[in-house]
Protein backbone atom coordinates (compact mmCIF):
# COMPACT_ATOMS: atom_id res chain seq x y z
CA UNK A 1 0.00 0.00 0.00
CA UNK A 2 2.06 3.31 -1.20
CA UNK A 3 1.39 6.75 0.05
CA UNK A 4 0.89 9.27 -2.70
CA UNK A 5 1.07 12.70 -2.16
CA UNK A 6 -1.19 15.05 -3.69
CA UNK A 7 -2.30 19.01 -3.99
CA UNK A 8 -6.05 19.99 -4.02
CA UNK A 9 -6.54 21.92 -7.36
CA UNK A 10 -9.76 23.72 -5.47
CA UNK A 11 -8.24 24.74 -2.19
CA UNK A 12 -4.66 24.18 -2.96
CA UNK A 13 -3.85 22.20 0.35
CA UNK A 14 -1.10 19.68 0.22
CA UNK A 15 -1.26 16.33 1.76
CA UNK A 16 -0.79 12.45 1.87
CA UNK A 17 -2.50 9.19 1.95
CA UNK A 18 -2.29 5.94 1.68
CA UNK A 19 -3.87 4.43 -1.13
CA UNK A 20 -5.88 1.07 -1.06
CA UNK A 21 -6.40 -0.67 -4.58
CA UNK A 22 -8.14 1.62 -6.47
CA UNK A 23 -9.87 3.58 -3.81
CA UNK A 24 -10.44 6.77 -4.93
CA UNK A 25 -8.88 10.03 -2.89
CA UNK A 26 -10.29 13.17 -1.72
CA UNK A 27 -9.05 16.19 0.13
CA UNK A 28 -9.24 16.21 3.70
CA UNK A 29 -9.40 19.90 3.64
CA UNK A 30 -12.87 20.24 1.52
CA UNK A 31 -13.54 17.09 0.08
CA UNK A 32 -12.39 17.98 -3.61
CA UNK A 33 -11.42 15.07 -6.09
CA UNK A 34 -9.08 17.38 -8.66
CA UNK A 35 -6.16 16.50 -7.42
CA UNK A 36 -2.76 16.33 -8.69
CA UNK A 37 -0.01 13.51 -7.49
CA UNK A 38 3.31 15.24 -6.51
CA UNK A 39 6.72 13.31 -6.86
CA UNK A 40 7.54 12.03 -3.37
CA UNK A 41 11.18 11.21 -2.39
CA UNK A 42 11.08 8.25 0.39
CA UNK A 43 13.70 8.56 3.02
CA UNK A 44 15.34 5.75 5.08
CA UNK A 45 16.17 6.28 8.87
CA UNK A 46 19.17 4.80 10.49
CA UNK A 47 17.98 4.40 13.85
CA UNK A 48 19.64 7.21 15.29
CA UNK A 49 20.36 10.64 14.65
CA UNK A 50 22.21 11.30 11.65
CA UNK A 51 25.42 14.08 12.04
CA UNK A 52 27.61 12.98 8.61
CA UNK A 53 26.19 11.88 5.34
CA UNK A 54 26.12 8.45 4.74
CA UNK A 55 28.63 6.92 2.33
CA UNK A 56 28.02 6.56 -0.92
CA UNK A 57 28.14 2.81 -1.33
CA UNK A 58 25.15 2.52 1.79
CA UNK A 59 22.68 5.27 0.17
CA UNK A 60 22.49 3.71 -3.15
CA UNK A 61 19.84 1.39 -2.34
CA UNK A 62 17.94 -0.72 -5.12
CA UNK A 63 15.25 1.34 -6.80
CA UNK A 64 12.74 -2.12 -6.93
CA UNK A 65 13.68 -3.56 -3.59
CA UNK A 66 15.55 -1.43 -1.24
CA UNK A 67 18.18 -3.56 -0.92
CA UNK A 68 21.23 -1.39 0.88
CA UNK A 69 23.62 -3.95 -1.47
CA UNK A 70 22.51 -1.56 -4.20
CA UNK A 71 21.14 -2.51 -8.12
CA UNK A 72 21.39 -5.52 -8.99
CA UNK A 73 21.82 -7.57 -5.38
CA UNK A 74 18.18 -8.77 -5.77
CA UNK A 75 16.13 -10.66 -8.64
CA UNK A 76 13.84 -7.80 -9.25
CA UNK A 77 16.65 -6.08 -11.58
Amino acid sequence: MPIYEYVCEQCDKRFETLVRGFESVKCPSCSGTTLEKQLSIFATGTGGLVTAPMPQSEAAACAMCGDPRGPGACSLD
